[in-house]
């Protein structure tokens, strides 16, 4: 097991790393999250198979070896690594300096949470973040930094702050802006796989198990459902979605 640590708030901010949010206009620090350190027990049992492993069958030993070193407890490599999160967007950085940077008005990014069982019991979740730049180069976050539940939620919340002003003026105005299969209208929802939905037919928006259901009025069975993971600024689609569906609705009595 994992023990998570507390995002590094006073952490001196490497100047490569300044220099980079200040040419991208990222303005204030706000946290930083350092690799999640491994418990005593995943520890142990690493160096429990490292060593079975190398008496008994040298390959896996060596592979569980290769596993152990790699850990942020052991690599100092692994462990310097940085997800610094600024007012503006965004800087991953390395002992080298930073390897990518973000703005929040000016980039996408697809979600994947996944609840992991064995035998019906819950051993753990994963975390999976791929952030796109509008030239199309990308970064995956994984749960390897701390607290993913905390900086994956900042990630989706500050790209709808930075972008919902424009997406919801653009869709007023007559464009249809598309996030994956499906888009947002001013008329209602278009599915690639379904067509188009009014939203006087639209009852209901429900997220269940990683699935963005749609229900429409009278029908039992969702008009459409669409995995979250497939939703590009899942967060920003929901509220823009609803905000047209609440606003058609309300007005229609």
């Amino acid at each position: 097991m994992a023990t998570a640590a507390a995002p590094l708030t006073h952490e001196q901010i490497p100047a490569a790393v300044e220099a980079v949010a200040a040419a991208e206009g990222l303005g204030q620090h706000r946290e930083t999250f350092a690799p999640q350190r491994h418990g005593f027990w995943r520890m142990a049992g690493l160096v429990l198979f490292a060593v079975l492993g190398l008496a008994c069958f040298v390959l896996p030993g060596l592979m569980f070896v290769w596993l152990l070193v790699q850990t942020p407890n052991l690599s100092r490599k692994q462990a310097a690594k940085r997800l610094h999160l600024f007012e503006h967007g965004l800087v991953v950085a390395d002992r080298s300096g930073p390897t990518a940077s973000f703005r929040w008005d000016a980039m996408t990014v697809l979600q994947q949470i996944t609840r992991r069982y064995a035998n019906g019991v819950y051993v753990g979740t994963t975390y999976l973040y791929t952030l796109f730049r509008a030239d199309g180069s990308k970064v995956k976050l994984t749960n390897f930094y701390a607290d993913p539940e905390r900086w994956g939620a900042a990630v989706q919340h500050e790209i709808t702050r930075a972008q919902l002003p424009g997406v919801t003026a653009a869709v007023a105005g007559g464009t249809t802006v598309r996030f994956g299969d499906l888009a947002v209208a001013a008329e209602g929802i278009v599915s690639a796989k379904r067509g188009a939905a009014h939203w006087h037919e639209i009852q209901r928006i429900e997220i269940k198990n990683g699935t963005v259901f749609l229900g429409r009025a009278g029908k039992l069975l969702p008009w459409s459902n669409t995995p979250v993971a497939q939703i590009p600024n899942f967060f920003l689609f929901l509220t823009v979605a609803e905000h047209f569906r609440a606003a058609h609705h309300g007005s229609n009595g």
